[in-house]
């Protein structure tokens, strides 16, 4: 059977830019296996596919899946869903407001506000309400400067200092003083061996900069890990409510709500900006809204045979 898919590039407005997501709008009929297949097939980070709730206006189920097998949550993937509904006019929008759309993930229920111009999708918002957990357990700076390939010296140790952040995923955060030093950064996997970061249970190492070479951002990130290539720079949106949290968790942030651009990539690498605002109230839980753009890239049809 033929099902129409669309690839959008998320967290941009500029085609060939952000994080490629491939959407399948009506992916009913298709089982688990035939997503694995199809997401091995277009082999981009993430591949959704839709089903329409019955009985229901802008409510769908969703499944994501990487090449590797399904994910149970994720955040590009919301922004490119509900741009892909929105341009394929199966959401009934509201043109004087947000247009509200839920995709039902594995794990969680998500709530997007879409905002529309001239009757087409502009920004999309979506929210989370998560349970942080900090560790202050993290390897020295000379060990992270060794597995990071950069100069100890650009660790940022006075406003920050390296944390271990969970809001599901373990992450490493790393705070550095330049926007250069993330982007000169370089993965040792022999040298991350050797230290004590396997200890800590993060899988993946967030590098963060408050200076970026750009008017429209706060920081700048980027992700490296022993399961990421060294020449890669993967989506940040799963690491978003990690940042968040890291960033609540210095006592010179002062309770309240804030607002920040987080970017990725440069613009020879597939920029991004995701906008972030945080609920900072100094509790167990912490809320979090993360927006942005996106871009149709292409469209296409692919047949799917029974399985």
């Amino acid at each position: 059977m033929n099902y129409n898919y669309y690839i959008a590039d998320v967290f941009t407005k500029k085609v060939f830019n952000g994080a490629q997501v491939a959407v399948f709008p009506e992916a009913e009929g298709l089982n688990k296996e035939q997503m694995t297949l199809v997401a091995r097939e277009l082999n981009l980070t993430e591949t959704v596919f839709l089903s329409k709730s019955e009985g229901k206006e802008n409510d769908f189920q969703m499944k994501i899946f990487s090449p590797l097998g399904e994910i149970d949550v994720a955040g590009h993937p919301i922004i490119a869903a509900a741009y892909i509904l929105a341009s394929c006019n199966k959401l009934a929008l509201n043109d004087k407001g947000h247009t509200q759309v839920i995709l039902h993930q594995n794990t969680a229920s998500i709530q997007a506000n879409v905002s529309c111009v001239d009757g087409e999708a502009s920004f999309i918002q979506y929210s989370r309400t998560v349970s942080p957990i900090v560790d202050y357990f993290t390897p020295t700076e000379t060990e992270l400067a060794s597995f990071l390939g950069i100069d100890a010296a650009y660790i940022n140790n006075k406003k920050y200092s390296t944390r271990l952040v969970s809001c599901g995923i373990p992450y490493l955060v790393v705070p550095t003083f330049y926007h250069e030093t993330i982007r000169e950064a370089k993965f040792d996997l022999a040298a991350w061996g050797q230290s004590i970061a396997p200890q800590t249970a993060a899988e993946e190492i967030l590098l963060v900069s408050p200076k970026t070479p750009a008017q429209d951002s706060d920081f700048s990130v980027r992700l490296l890990g022993p399961n990421i290539g060294i020449h890669e720079d993967p989506p940040v949106g799963s690491a978003i409510p990690s940042l968040a949290a890291f960033l609540c968790s210095f006592d010179h942030m002062q309770k309240g709500t804030y607002t920040f651009a987080v970017e990725r990539g440069d613009e020879k690498v597939r920029r991004s900006v995701l906008n972030m605002e945080m609920d900072h109230k100094g509790e167990d839980t912490l809320t979090i809204r993360v927006g942005g753009e996106a871009v149709k890239a292409s469209e296409g049809t692919m047949f799917i045979p029974k399985i």
